[in-house]
């Protein structure tokens, strides 16, 4: 971020060279010599960093302190003194300063403080941002994206949940298949029914048919009682078939005839019992070439395939990364009782640099890992597992074999990353592991647009 910086100093001479530093580091910056007048500015308008004297004329320090902090909680604010001592150092951190710097200082360090603020104030924006987001997703099925594909995937689904028609959702395991089932299921009349979901690969197939079907009292030895299948039992809901292609062929005859008939024979049984039932088949598979391998019915197919939806890995929606790693944050912060609540720069560069083989299931469970390990309020490249940590730099090379500069390479390296994540500056600016000024400053030297 380029930061808005307003510049509290009653010694004009002060004033003016702390202007020119700020100016000169691209921030937007603000000066007054008076601390009545600062607060008029504050009424105004809000600024990212606030670098005020502590004793002035009328108006102090820590009134202008107290009033930035109440007006802007994400802002920092950092106190310079002549009068340095440690009450009043004691008492500016208390009442929320970020820093205490004391006269005369160096403008080396003024840049430190003020850069590093303003990557604490990027931070929790940032958190603010993806915490107004997620409340929008608030309700009995959440699929948390900002990812275009990903939106007209939603009003599909949203489009055919009402219609009552059959659907195959495929995809890669861990993309989110049966939580698109339950959103289908919860967006339409069916809603107040059940939600039945079974995997198909998990049972052999004489369970999965007990499972499936049900069975009656005698039916086999230890058939104590008449059991109902879930087809039975999710009449009027939906009934959620996973890894569908890991059905055998007995069973996707019987399952044809549920569809074609409307109805359910349980094991031992020779009546028949009506169903009202949605199915709803996924696959991780490629279910048209376990149709030409003969694995798999094409007649059933068709049957399932009124409509079929294909979610995307999460290697493809790399903007959804850090809205979903603050979800989980949230999450399991909750659960496991912890004071979790930042990621920093380093971890979320990495995140977004990285292929996610397991998809949205892998990175839940390394935001859960990371709360695990993590002491303070913030998951940190220590609390990653080990291979994630160990991520290949990119290295670029001209195709004529010649190698670049580190210019060259530098230059190539920023644009591949833009590209990656879709012009969004900000989330550059983490996979690049610096701060949004410095990379204003390579954008500019290379003759990026803007």
């Amino acid at each position: 971020m380029n930061g808005k910086i307003l510049i509290v100093e009653d010694e004009k001479v002060a004033l003016k060279n702390l202007e020119y530093v700020m100016k000169k580091e691209g921030y937007e910056v603000t000066g007054t010599t008076s601390g009545t007048n600062a607060l008029k500015l504050l009424a105004a308008e809000e600024f990212d960093i606030v670098l005020t004297d502590l004793k002035m004329e009328r108006v102090d320090g820590l009134e202008v302190l107290e009033r930035a902090r109440a007006l802007y909680p994400d802002s920092e604010v950092i106190m310079i003194t002549a009068y340095a001592s440690i009450p009043s150092a004691v008492e500016t951190m208390k009442k929320g300063a970020y820093y205490y710097i004391a006269k005369p200082f160096k403008l080396d360090e003024v840049r430190k403080v003020v850069r590093e603020a303003l990557e604490k104030v990027r931070l929790k924006k940032e958190n603010s941002q993806l915490r107004e987001e997620l409340e929008k997703f608030e309700g009995r099925v959440k699929i948390i994206t900002q990812d275009a594909g990903m939106q007209r995937l939603l009003e599909i689904a949203k489009q055919i949940a009402p219609t009552d028609c059959n659907v195959v959702l495929t995809g890669e395991s861990g993309t989110g298949k049966e939580l698109f089932a339950r959103f289908i299921h919860f967006n339409s009349a069916r809603a107040g029914k059940p939600f039945y979901p079974i995997n198909c690969g998990a049972f052999n197939e004489e369970l999965l048919g007990n499972e499936l079907f049900g069975h009656e009292k005698g039916a086999f030895t230890g058939a104590a009682a008449d059991k109902k299948g879930l087809i039975e039992s999710a009449s009027g809901g939906t009934l959620f078939l996973d890894e569908i292609t890991e059905m055998s062929p007995a069973m996707q005859v019987k399952l044809l005839r549920v569809i074609q008939e409307k109805e359910v024979l349980r094991l031992g049984s020779t009546e028949p019992v009506k169903v009202d039932v949605r199915l709803i088949a996924a696959t991780n598979r490629d279910i048209q070439g376990a149709i030409r391998d003969g694995h798999f019915r094409q007649d059933l197919y068709f049957r399932l395939n009124v409509v079929c939806l294909n979610i995307p890995p999460l290697s493809e929606r790399k903007e959804d990364i850090p809205l979903l790693s603050y979800y989980f944050l949230k999450k399991y912060s909750a659960r496991m009782k912890k004071d979790v609540r930042e990621i920093s720069p380093d971890v979320m560069g990495t995140l977004m640099n990285y292929d996610f083989p397991g998809n949205v299931r892998e990175l839940e469970n390394i935001i859960e890992r990371g709360l695990a390990l993590a002491n303070g309020s913030l998951i940190e490249m220590a609390h990653l597992p080990e291979d994630l940590k160990e991520l290949s730099v990119k290295t670029f090379r001209r195709k004529e074999g010649r190698i670049p500069s580190l210019e060259e390479q530098e230059r190539s390296y920023i644009e591949w990353v833009l590209k990656e994540v879709g012009g969004n500056k900000t989330l550059a600016a983490q996979v690049l592991g610096i701060d949004r000024v410095s990379l204003w400053r390579k954008l500019k030297k290379y003759g990026f647009e803007e």
